[in-house]
């Protein structure tokens, strides 16, 4: 993952987690209920992340291989010259 796209990410988290909490906060709602919504929202922003965290790591297992790869094959060149 590169450094823009861990920072987007990161973004994307805090700015979720500040838009629900403000948003659920000045509700006038009963404290009851506003626990309910938090926890709701909660678990529905854990799923986001969890998913675009296993997204991320897809593409770095990729990347990885790819560097693995690419390194066998430098290696076999210098091993047989």
């Amino acid at each position: 993952m590169d450094k823009s796209t861990g920072k987007a990410l990161v973004g994307f988290i805090v700015g979720a987690a500040v838009g629900v909490a403000a948003g659920i906060l000045f509700a006038p709602k009963k404290g009851e209920e506003t626990r309910k919504e938090i926890k709701k929202k909660t678990e529905e922003i854990s799923k986001e992340v969890s998913a675009k965290v296993s997204e991320k790591m897809d593409e770095m297992k990729g990347y990885v291989q790819d560097l693995a790869n690419d390194a066998k094959t430098r290696f076999k060149k210098v091993e047989d010259a």
